[in-house]
């Protein structure tokens, strides 16, 4: 019997490497060997992107607490520190929201921390 090598499955598999590949340049997006390496390589990279970007936004919500605190004569470690004194339980996300969109919440918070550190 005769050795099926261009059967469905294996197109399949091909068309579907190649399909993720629409868009890389040169023989990476039409040969199937540069594909499947490139394809392999992205993904491998989308996977830790993902994770790294949660560490990224959260020092971007530092940077914009820090900013909107240094406005009220503090620093953001100190900042930090008062709340944990007074007990404040409000994540990096939600203040840094609170700084740009509601001055007068984020007022009130940055006046708890400060009466915790008796400034």
């Amino acid at each position: 019997m005769s050795r099926a090598i261009d059967g469905t499955k294996r197109k399949n598999r091909r068309a579907k490497i190649l399909k993720l590949a629409k868009g890389f340049t040169g023989r990476r997006s039409t040969n199937y060997k540069a594909a499947k390496d490139a394809v392999v390589k992205s993904l491998t990279h989308a996977y830790v992107d993902r994770r790294d970007r949660k560490g990224d936004m959260r020092s971007l919500w530092i940077t914009r607490i820090n900013a909107a605190v240094r406005e009220e004569g503090l620093s953001y470690s100190r900042f930090i520190e008062g709340l944990t004194k007074a007990g404040v339980l409000i994540n990096r996300k939600a203040l840094s929201n609170m700084a740009i969109e509601d001055q007068d919440a984020f007022k009130a918070v940055v006046e708890t921390a400060k009466k915790a550190l008796g400034a």
